[in-house]
């Protein structure tokens, strides 16, 4: 990877996850094991778990569009 590629990553600690998408810690991780939410890294490789900013940027911009899709006539 180019160092401007990741000099412009920024990685998010769960208290900025929460506090940019809106949903609690248990909603969150729910969602990972769900299959419908950013897995973590673990740049550490222990306990502590993080996410890239542009991933999360990207979950919310995909929650958005199907927001707006039209639903079927149920």
């Amino acid at each position: 990877m180019h160092k401007e590629a990741i000099k412009d990553q920024k990685l998010l600690r769960l208290a900025g996850v929460i506090s940019k998408t809106g949903l609690g810690k248990t909603t969150i991780y729910k969602s990972i094991r769900d299959g419908k939410f950013p897995k973590p890294l673990h740049p550490t490789g222990g306990r502590l778990s993080a996410w890239e900013d542009s991933e999360i940027d990207r979950w919310i911009a995909d929650q958005v569009a199907a927001s707006r899709e039209p639903q079927g006539n149920s």
